[in-house]
């Protein structure tokens, strides 16, 4: 069972009040006094700063509740694996960028499920440095991530590679060409995801080398969610520029033709992040070949 003095760090260090911690918690408030205090004994650090009738966090405090918010995940998976082993059951989570949320790694995932219906698959999207986050903290057992970051406690299982391309519906002028460049872009309404996202850091990274900017594009809107600027371009409201593997199926389907950008050579890697200790080397290989079947099934 998770310790009580746990439990009063992280409600105190969420709500900022001991005795709002101690009504939530159903406890007097000199117990979660005595709790942290305790806390800050065992551990040799000082938790909260009181001054004034205020409670603030330290440094020490924010590394503490990381720790305790872990400790937490892993107490809570114990519980589900656990129970879900009297029904034979497995439970993956795995983290999804908007961007991958388009990616043919949903659809293998789906795919994977519908093969080994003892598996239950749960999808969570968030920013990718969220995501990175919850890998960390054993909220997630998997990422899909586009590239790689430097950090000797994850492992990347590489999918596939991926570049951006101009996305224009079939009736556009641009769906005939082979190529287009930069000049011509400029004349024509853009549906752009929104600033931070991975797709927006390299269109402006390729337009500053081009010695542009975003001001030198005609940008009609800007959006955050892919399916959203897809139909949008479907519906002939502007083009886009996606990663191909968002639009394989639209492609496919002749409802949206993906041109090169002349120049615009970024390739993009999809990846699945994971711990070290993730220890599903089954899993893993299931899924990349799930995920090469259906890449193979839009070929």
């Amino acid at each position: 069972m998770i310790s009580e003095k746990i439990q009063s760090l992280l409600r105190v260090s969420e709500l900022g009040s001991i005795s709002e911690a101690a009504r939530s918690l159903s406890l007097t408030q000199p117990a979660v006094s005595q709790h942290i205090k305790a806390l800050e004994k065992e551990l040799g650090v000082k938790l909260f700063d009181r001054a004034h009738g205020r409670i603030s966090i330290t440094k020490q405090g924010e590394t503490a509740v990381r720790c305790a918010k872990r400790i937490l995940v892993l107490y809570e998976n114990l519980l589900r694996d656990l129970s879900a082993k009297g029904a034979q059951a497995d439970h993956i989570r795995v983290g999804f960028t908007h961007t991958a949320e388009s990616n043919p790694v949903a659809e293998a995932l789906a795919k994977f499920g519908a093969e080994n219906r003892d598996i239950t698959i749960t999808i969570h999207t968030d920013k990718i440095k969220n995501l990175y986050s919850k890998l960390h903290s054993y909220e997630l057992d998997l990422a899909v991530t586009e590239g790689r970051v430097e950090d000797p406690s994850l492992r990347y299982m590489l999918l596939d590679t991926d570049y951006l391309a101009l996305a224009v519906p079939p009736q556009h002028p641009f769906a005939k060409r082979e190529l287009v460049n930069l000049k011509e872009l400029q004349r024509e309404k853009l549906i752009l995801r929104l600033p931070g996202s991975n797709t927006r850091k390299q269109l402006d990274r390729f337009l500053q080398s081009s010695r542009l900017n975003l001001a030198d594009l005609n940008i009609a809107l800007e959006i955050d969610n892919v399916a959203t600027i897809k139909d949008l371009v479907r519906r002939e409201f502007g083009i886009s520029i996606l990663p191909r593997s968002a639009c394989l199926d639209e492609a496919k389907k002749k409802k949206i033709v993906l041109v090169p950008v002349e120049n615009l050579s970024i390739v993009r890697e999809t990846n699945l992040a994971y711990l070290e200790d993730f220890d599903r080397p089954d899993i893993l290989a299931d899924i990349s070949r799930c995920y090469t079947e259906i890449i193979q099934s839009y070929n």
